[in-house]
């Protein structure tokens, strides 16, 4: 897998590292957010509609001070960063916003600041314990949001809540309009038996209907890390290993989704030979027509466009994975918002983080389904996914204990999965890892 300190007088936002353009995933089911491994996308404009609106009812639009705000979009200065300081003051004049950019590792960076004592008023949350949280960030509360956003629970310790992702992704599939329809699909799949005839009818008409880019392993990340607990339908799915020793079988989400990626496979609907793909090749190959599609993150829309492909041209919706009709797909939250327990300015910069939530429009330009349950993408692709009906379900934190194991086992999930696919007898895949899982969880539980 792949995946900035100057200050600067502009304002401010965080989301995916710029630095992974090329290739990425996440490296477990729910990455914490500042460690987020998946590919940044080129930003397509923000959204018109997020216009600058009056203060809500009782909100004091008169508060005053100066919020340095830490960031790694360090693409957006003097650009779209100026453009939301400009709108933060037509609401809040007395607000002046400062960026500071990261330019190095910003989990590091953050960890080396906070054992410093020298926090920004506004940053991201670093990969540490929940409950070390209140040593360093100020609830969130009273912002009165609690009820309205995405993954509360995440950064939340003992009730209160410390940190509020700034963005939502999801995967599906990413496909080329023009492929499907020269192709004769006109109406998008909405059963597992559904999708394979249509990767039947672009097979028929020598478009290969998935690029899977197999031997990079990470990009078959969902199908190790969403698939599993989408046709389980149970967002903790995978931390039920620790309560087993045979995690991996072939009637669970493991073995199912294993097997859907297999039967690709077998059918010659991804590449003619998986062992030898390019992944910049792919996303050219995918604006142009002669791959259909992807199955991965929403991140990868801009970047197909980005190969050549015109954005109306590009389209994006669930992968089904049974027959029931139901549309299902994994929600993931990106780096959380979190505010600096000692700021001077608490109340400019709380003002300055629910503006961002809620008015900037930050969501749209990084390509991201909002932080705030409900509200609708002003993305083309992202309104297309949305209108499906799919259910979209928020991951879990991933139990520690699990990982522990699971890096003892030297359990690597892609790679599993690649060697399901490829083998004989896939089932004697998962008896080998079995028996590794089993012996680590003996060490690591004691039992």
């Amino acid at each position: 897998m792949k995946k900035k300190s100057v200050l600067l007088g502009s304002v401010i936002l965080m989301g995916l590292s710029t630095a992974l353009a090329g290739c990425g995933g996440n490296n477990n089911n729910n990455n914490n957010a500042a460690s987020s491994s998946k590919p940044a996308s080129a930003a397509p404009a923000a959204s018109a509609a997020a216009g600058t609106s009056a203060a809500p009812a009782g909100e004091d639009t008169n508060i005053s001070g100066k919020v340095t705000f830490l960031t790694n979009r360090t693409d957006m200065i003097g650009k779209e960063y100026d453009e939301y300081v400009k709108r933060f003051n037509e609401k809040y004049p007395n607000i002046k916003i400062e960026f500071e950019a990261s330019q190095t590792d910003y989990n590091q960076q953050m960890k080396v600041r906070m054992a410093s004592g020298e926090l920004p008023d506004l940053m991201f949350i670093p990969t540490i314990p929940n409950s070390d949280l209140p040593k360093y960030f100020a609830p969130l509360d009273d912002l009165g949001l609690n009820d309205q956003i995405t993954f509360k629970d995440f950064k939340s310790y003992e009730g209160k809540l410390y940190g509020i992702t700034s963005g939502n992704s999801t995967s599906g599939i990413v496909y080329n309009k023009k492929a499907y329809a020269a192709a004769g699909i006109t109406e998008l799949p909405k059963t597992w038996d559904e999708f394979l005839a249509a990767c039947e009818k672009l097979k028929a008409k020598g478009i290969i209907p998935l690029a899977s880019n197999f031997k990079d392993k990470w990009p078959i990340n969902n199908w190790v890390y969403d698939a599993p607990r989408i046709i389980e339908n149970k967002a903790d799915f995978p931390n039920d290993k620790l309560n087993t020793d045979t995690p991996f079988t072939m009637d669970n989400g493991y073995g199912k989704s294993f097997s859907l990626l297999r039967e690709l496979n077998e059918k010659g609907y991804l590449e003619k030979d998986i062992n030898s793909t390019n992944w910049e090749q792919s996303k050219k190959d995918v604006a142009s027509g002669k791959f259909a599609a992807y199955f991965l993150g929403n991140w990868v829309i801009n970047q197909v466009i980005g190969a050549g492909a015109a954005a109306e041209d590009i389209g994006f919706y669930p992968l089904p994975t049974d027959n029931s009709g139901e549309l299902r797909a994994a929600l993931s939250p990106d780096f959380f918002y979190a505010v600096n327990k000692d700021s001077k300015n608490m109340d400019a910069t709380k003002a300055f983080l629910k503006w961002m939530l809620t008015e900037s429009g930050y969501e749209d330009f990084a390509g991201f389904i909002s932080p705030i349950k409900g509200k609708e993408s002003a993305l083309p692709q992202l309104k297309e996914f949305q209108s499906t009906g799919v259910v979209l379900q928020e991951g879990t934190p991933d139990n520690a204990q699990v990982i522990d194991i699971q890096n003892k086992a030297q359990i690597d999930l892609p790679a599993i999965a690649q060697e399901f696919v490829l083998a004989k007898n896939p089932e004697s895949v998962f008896d080998k890892w079995n028996k590794a899982w089993a012996k680590a969880r003996k060490e690591v539980l004691g039992q």
